[in-house]
């Protein structure tokens, strides 16, 4: 079974290389994502729709500055790069189970 760390850097990888394809495959087909501003996403679909257009224009980069792993999670300190004119610092909660990414929550 593949490690939730291992499925994170995975998916961390494929948003690096704006690669969206590897990027939704390591998301469960129901996948959540409780969104800073208090919006969701649900599912795979949604998912590709939000980025696609970032990543399309290669423009997004986020760099690890710290993580925390306890069972199903893996809790990123991020800074994204390329989504506001200045560098952004936050904290993202992956859930991984069955190897895939079933809930995100921004933090910060």
């Amino acid at each position: 079974m593949t490690e939730p760390r291992e499925v994170v850097e995975r998916q961390l990888a494929a948003y690096n290389s704006h690669d969206i394809d590897a990027f939704v495959a390591t998301y469960a087909e129901d996948v959540t994502v409780q969104r800073a501003d208090g919006s969701l996403l649900q599912g795979r679909r949604a998912l590709r729709d939000r980025y696609a257009g970032q990543f399309a224009e290669g423009r997004c980069r986020a760099e690890i500055v710290g993580r925390l792993t306890e069972g199903d999670w893996v809790v990123d300190h991020e800074i994204a790069h390329g989504l506001a004119d200045e560098p952004v610092r936050v904290l993202v909660a992956y859930r991984v189970r069955d190897g895939l990414i079933d809930r995100v929550d921004f933090l910060g």
